[in-house]
């Protein structure tokens, strides 16, 4: 064998193990970023439900926002049937004064009290406040009258928490009585404020 030959083939030997080692293949060993390529290990279940999210999160969704309208809905439904039940028995109770006068009367306020509870259960509702007057008197004199005993009204009803936002006053005078009478039962019926519910 020349020198030539025996220095490649101890060549040959000395770099064939590092040509080896070099070509031989890395295992993957799964990390945190390819967990979840993985299949799922048998007997276990997979931890992701169907189009990503976690188990629960899909039937969580699908039935939330519609399930609370629906809600939100009846329970609207069932407070506007409530306010129907009960407008006509608020707005009958009239809020009787005396002659020439727009002051409240004990039996006025106890009304009115009622009244205020009525408006705070039902925050939706606005009203109308009317002042009336008998026939006495000229018809300025009955519309500035009329006038005062709506807003003795309405004041009486924001010192109780109502909104003054809810309510508007108006005048009618003597222009609307409620008994067309002409003798002091008729007179004092028609000396009154009247609510009525928009």
């Amino acid at each position: 064998m020349s020198r030539a030959l025996r220095v490649t083939a101890v060549l040959m030997l000395f770099f064939a193990p590092m040509f080896l080692v070099s070509c031989a293949k890395k295992a993957v060993t799964p990390g945190p970023e390819n967990i979840y390529e993985q299949s799922p290990v048998a007997g276990q279940p997979d931890r992701m439900a169907p189009g990503g999210g976690l188990p629960g999160e899909q039937s969580y969704q699908a039935g939330g926002t519609d399930s609370y309208d629906l809600q939100e809905r009846q329970r609207s439904d069932a407070m506007r049937q409530e306010i129907l039940a009960t407008k006509s028995a608020f707005e009958d109770e009239d809020i009787y004064f005396e002659f020439d006068s727009s002051a409240l009367t004990s039996r006025a306020q106890a009304k009115l009290r009622d009244k205020a509870m009525w408006l705070q259960r039902y925050p939706s509702v606005s009203v109308i406040i009317e002042g009336h007057c008998d026939e006495r008197g000229t018809s300025e004199y009955n519309l500035a009258l009329g006038d005062r005993r709506a807003e003795g009204v309405k004041n009486y009803l924001v010192n109780l928490g109502v909104s003054p936002a809810r309510m508007v006053n108006i005048s009618y005078g003597e222009e609307r009585p409620k008994d067309p009478g002409q003798n002091e039962a008729a007179w004092a019926r028609n000396r009154r404020a009247h609510l009525v519910v928009e």
